[in-house]
């Protein structure tokens, strides 16, 4: 199983407090040290929009890369594109909103807009032969249309898969989405071929258990902020992402292997936690690991 780390943009991008690009370096840094093998480094995207994520590429050429971690950028359009590639990122992550009115607000652009650049970006990609991500978000429920209907979601995973992307992510970008739910859009989008991924918010305490239905549906990857920083500056009361360390610690409790140290990670979270001045609402990081032999 793969734990991808989103922390480094999910997480800050909606933080009071803007790090500067070499402490996001340093977090990646850290994370990678921790044995994840899959982080979302850098959001290339306008930073007038969304400052917390200014500095991309020096986020980029800051880092220590380490042998046998991917680092990520996330983009919404083809100038992010461009930029994300020759910033040197290992892969791409391209998000489009499963509704009209989320994806003029969050990237200027309808959901059908949104498609016909992700199938653009898929070719590109293919040329460049750099590994490429689609995130269809708020495919469980919009904060301004309401519940997206799980047949929307199905049919833009189908149009997607007519230039498959190495993976198509499900985001419940606003954490309303229930496990019955993820069960049938992550078995749904599988039947159509696709290669499945899943992000979860934990806005209503949903986002562990939606996590372990994705899991047993055959998922290959899980993104988690550490901390269970984040949220998204264009979606109202939306909270943090699942923390990274809290995840880790059910995967290995459920003997899925994600080769990540989670006393590492728990460090990582707590240092986190200092950098933006308040404590994180990931709970392992507070409770501390079980059992501990050092205690």
């Amino acid at each position: 199983m793969i734990v991808c780390d989103v922390g480094p943009r999910d997480g800050l991008q909606n933080e009071d407090r803007v790090l500067e690009p070499a402490v996001r370096a340093e977090l990646c840094n850290k994370l990678a040290a921790a044995g994840l093998k899959r982080i979302e480094a850098a959001s290339f995207v306008n930073p007038k929009l969304v400052p917390q994520m200014a500095g991309a590429e020096d986020v980029m050429a800051a880092l220590h890369r380490r042998p046998g971690t991917s680092y990520a950028g996330l983009l919404l359009n083809e100038k992010g594109y461009d930029r994300a590639i020759a910033a040197g990122v290992d892969e791409v992550h391209y998000a489009f909103a499963a509704t009209d009115e989320f994806g003029r607000r969050n990237q200027n652009a309808t959901t059908e807009e949104g498609l016909k650049t992700a199938l653009s970006l898929v070719a590109k990609a293919r040329s460049d032969r750099v590994p490429v991500t689609v995130t269809i978000s708020v495919t469980f429920g919009c904060p301004f249309e309401g519940v997206v209907p799980p047949e929307r979601v199905l049919g833009l995973v189908q149009r997607l898969m007519a230039i498959p992307p190495d993976e198509i992510c499900l985001a419940d970008t606003i954490g309303v989405g229930v496990p019955s739910q993820v069960t049938a859009l992550v078995r749904g989008a599988r039947e159509l071929g696709a290669t499945v991924g899943a992000h979860f918010h934990n806005t209503r305490n949903t986002g562990y258990a939606n996590a372990v239905a994705a899991l047993e549906q055959g998922v290959v990857s899980l993104d988690a902020s550490v901390g269970g920083a984040g949220g998204c500056p264009f979606a109202p009361k939306a909270t943090g992402n699942i923390a990274t360390e809290d995840l880790v610690y059910l995967l290995r409790g459920m003997g899925v292997d994600t080769g990540i140290d989670l006393d590492a990670l728990i460090e990582c979270s707590r240092w986190l936690g200092l950098q933006l001045g308040k404590e994180l609402p990931g709970m392992v990081a507070r409770a501390g690991d079980f059992p501990n032999a050092k205690d």
